[in-house]
């Protein structure tokens, strides 16, 4: 298997979920650091939803445009509010691609909104 690394956009399996969290096989992106993606396979990602002007005004949704390194075919949302630990051994379908520098400073930048760090 691939190694997972931060910026990476990955399909993983959400279900089963709860109440409004989440759910089904989606593009997520790994926010977690390299060091615990190379020895824990619990890792943190942000779910990745379809673009809508309502999504699109919310700071700590951050707009994807579609590219070839990143892999999504269509303009998406990544929701920074659903962030949540997965296990991909289990839960990774497959690899999509990885996004730049400037949108992983964006996704770090409404990470910190949402934690208040």
């Amino acid at each position: 298997m691939n190694e997972i690394k931060r910026g990476l956009v990955i399909d993983i399996d959400l279900n089963p979920t709860k109440g409004s969290e989440t759910g089904k096989i989606r593009p997520c992106i790994v926010v977690t650091n390299d060091i615990y993606n190379r020895i824990v396979p619990v890792i943190q990602v942000v779910p990745v939803t379809e673009w809508n002007e309502k999504k699109s005004k919310i700071r700590t949704n951050i707009e994807l445009e579609p590219t070839e390194e990143n892999g999504l075919t269509k303009k998406s949302i990544a929701d920074c509010l659903q962030t949540r630990p997965i296990d991909h051994r289990v839960r990774l379908i497959k690899i999509r691609g990885k996004l730049s520098s400037a949108i992983m400073r964006e996704i770090d930048y409404a990470l910190r909104l949402v934690f208040d760090i």
